[in-house]
């Protein structure tokens, strides 16, 4: 198998009153849409680093985004149904690993996606980057498994969503494992916590900083 990993970023598109909504009392509907465009853009760069030529953008409406990755539309009911149909459609094209992140976490590094593509080519089939709200921030597959995203669709974007999906991994006998855990960016409370950590890249703190929230 090939194992030069292709890296898959989820996103939601950057428009105001749709994305990062529990940011808006700090932020406003427009800082919150400033924002996500700049996790998109720093999530899209992390991944060309890392896997130059093989680095996918998945939105959930077209857009006019800048990206210097290939993009494609999410396709599905729930998350997990997203991710999945994603996964297929950038293996059909580029076999091998996958690492699939999202954009919600702003201090992950190339360290945490090169760590999680040699579990892979260690022998680990399933890497889960677990999010400290219950969630996860990466995943990383040997090939696609439909089985790993199909949890309870209620169980999405709540606490239980990485001890579901480690226990629907194990379910069908995959060999799993875990880097290490990071914050998300969804509330008030996040963004304070991370600025206050001092890791955040200058061009996020500038997003969180506004000097005005927008009515």
């Amino acid at each position: 198998m090939n194992q030069q990993p292709t890296v898959l970023v989820m996103a939601r598109a950057p428009r105001p009153g749709a994305v990062k909504t529990r940011l808006q009392p700090l932020l406003g509907a427009q800082g919150c849409a400033r924002l996500q465009a700049g996790l998109i853009d720093r999530t899209v760069r992390l991944a060309e680093r890392v896997a130059p030529g093989r680095c996918w953008l998945a939105l959930d409406r077209p857009s006019d985004l800048p990206a210097t990755a290939r993009v494609l539309r999410q396709r599905g009911g729930d998350l997990g149904a997203r991710m999945c149909d994603a996964v297929e459609q950038v293996c059909s094209e580029q076999p091998g690993p996958v690492l699939v992140i999202g954009t919600d976490v702003p201090t992950l590094q190339a360290r945490h996606l090169r760590a999680a593509a040699g579990m892979l080519a260690g022998g680990v089939e399933v890497v889960f980057g677990p999010a400290l709200d219950g969630g996860y921030y990466l995943i990383g597959l040997r090939r696609p498994y439909a089985a790993v995203f199909t949890i309870d669709p209620a169980l999405w974007g709540g606490p239980q969503v990485l001890t579901a999906s480690l226990a629907a991994a194990e379910a069908i006998g995959l060999r799993t494992g875990r880097l290490e855990p990071l914050r998300d960016l969804d509330t008030p409370q996040d963004a304070h916590a991370l600025l206050a950590g001092g890791s955040l890249p200058e061009e996020l703190v500038r997003l969180l900083r506004p000097t005005a929230v927008p009515s």
